[in-house]
């Protein structure tokens, strides 16, 4: 068992409590943060004008809001429950593939290490956000 000690002037609330649903979401909130600038790199704005420096956040915005709706559909159980965004983008996001095309169809062949977690993200990804209830 950890001790932790909180030194604070909040009254009316059990300290476990405290430390368990205010402390905790607070540093995760900043590991959040962090995983945003350091493994997605959206503090490097080097473009000379403010519109594209814009651009460049936004794009960052929209890879970690990807990851974080990937890493929010995995199961429990998975071993990737808790990877960091390096660890899904080397695992899940960036996947060779090789395209067959046909008269009539065209097919996707991945090479996937964990094609077990694959199948089991794919319905979760695609569905309406109107009907997910789990979305953010």
């Amino acid at each position: 068992m950890h001790i932790r000690t909180i030194v604070t002037s909040v009254q009316g609330t059990a300290p476990e409590r405290l430390y368990e649903l205010d402390y905790c979401d607070r540093g995760q909130a900043e590991n959040l943060i962090k995983l945003h600038k350091t493994q997605l790199k959206s503090d490097r704005t080097s473009c000379m004008s403010a519109a594209a420096n814009q651009m460049r956040l936004i794009l960052h915005t929209a890879a970690y809001w990807l990851l974080w709706t990937v890493r929010q559909s995995i199961p429990e159980k998975a071993p990737l429950k808790r990877a960091e965004f390096t660890t899904l983008q080397t695992r899940l996001v960036k996947i060779g593939a090789r395209i067959i095309e046909t008269a009539t169809r065209i097919r996707v062949a991945f090479a996937c290490p964990d094609k077990a977690l694959i199948a089991q993200l794919s319905p979760s990804l695609t569905t309406d956000r109107n009907q997910n209830p789990q979305a953010p």
